[in-house]
């Protein structure tokens, strides 16, 4: 084999809280990860020259997204060779859909798809365990985008439990125009005064596939601070239940919103009624998906 082909799957949190803080700065967390149709795709093919190659397609679109060895594709690539030294060298094409700075972790997601699929392209045969142990090193979220699916992430993110897979729901994202640091949500975070979502509700009603149950316990810790930055992001939410959301929430350290629909033509309506309106950098209508 040659090259290959694969994909990096968007997430949203259907619940994100945080327990506490550690001594050296990382957030242990409680959060309920999903993930979703839309995906970047990642063409990784070998070469006879050694080194890490990355080619973005269409990299106008997304000025912020640096692309030399900063980027977690050439990070992945990266520890993957000094793991598993391999003749010559990869050229990586990224065909980038994900919105950066979103809260939908396509950056994490394109470490864990470099992973997986130079695992396939040098029939390394690696477990989902080896290669999670290789990419918590990348980032706490890199680890659940290599598993895919439903899951409980605990620790820093990388303690991971598979869950029952979600109904099958359309998801609205909502991508305000400006982004947010991660950084400084979580500096901001003040977990004396926060309101924590109730994780095993979420777990509840994805055990007993209740979607109403689900739709009213989505709930992010992180929102309040990142709306003293984004104040559209409650605005949005309002809007999509107004449109037909089940329910909504902001994804990550945000600032996209989701909202979950039963019927895909509300969804697809709702994203276009944001793109119509102005009121966003983005819209997407995707589906929740399984590995």
């Amino acid at each position: 084999m040659q090259q290959i082909t694969i994909h990096a799957n968007a997430k949203i949190n259907l619940a994100l809280d945080v327990i506490n803080r550690k001594p050296d700065g990382y957030h242990n967390v409680r959060m309920v990860m999903q993930s979703l149709s839309l995906h970047d795709t990642l063409t990784i093919k070998k070469t006879e020259e050694p080194g890490i190659h990355l080619t973005p397609l269409h990299a106008e679109r997304f000025p912020d997204v640096t692309w030399g060895e900063d980027n977690l594709i050439y990070k992945a690539a990266k520890l993957w060779l000094e793991h598993y030294p391999a003749e010559g060298g990869v050229h990586i094409i990224i065909d980038k859909q994900i919105p950066s700075g979103a809260g939908l972790a396509g950056g994490s997601s394109d470490a864990a798809a470099t992973l997986r699929g130079l695992n396939l392209l040098f029939d390394r045969d690696l477990s989902t365990t080896d290669l999670q142990k290789l990419g918590v090193q990348l980032g706490a979220d890199v680890p659940y985008c290599i598993m895919l699916g439903t899951a409980l992430a605990e620790g820093i993110g990388e303690v991971l439990s598979e869950l029952p897979p979600a109904p099958a729901l359309y998801c609205t994202l909502v991508k305000p125009d400006q982004s947010i640091s991660t950084k400084y949500i979580y500096e901001h975070l003040c977990l004396a005064d926060a309101v924590h979502p109730d994780i095993d509700a979420v777990i509840s009603a994805l055990e007993t596939r209740n979607i109403p149950a689900l739709c009213d316990n989505l709930n992010n810790i992180l929102e309040p601070v990142a709306l003293t930055l984004c104040p559209e992001i409650s605005q949005i939410e309002e809007k999509l239940k107004e449109l037909g959301a089940l329910g909504a929430c902001m994804s990550g350290s945000g600032p996209t919103v989701f909202g979950l629909f039963t019927d895909g033509n509300l969804a697809l309506e709702a994203a276009e009624y944001f793109i119509c309106q102005g009121y966003a950098d983005s819209a997407f209508v995707t589906k929740f998906m399984q590995p």
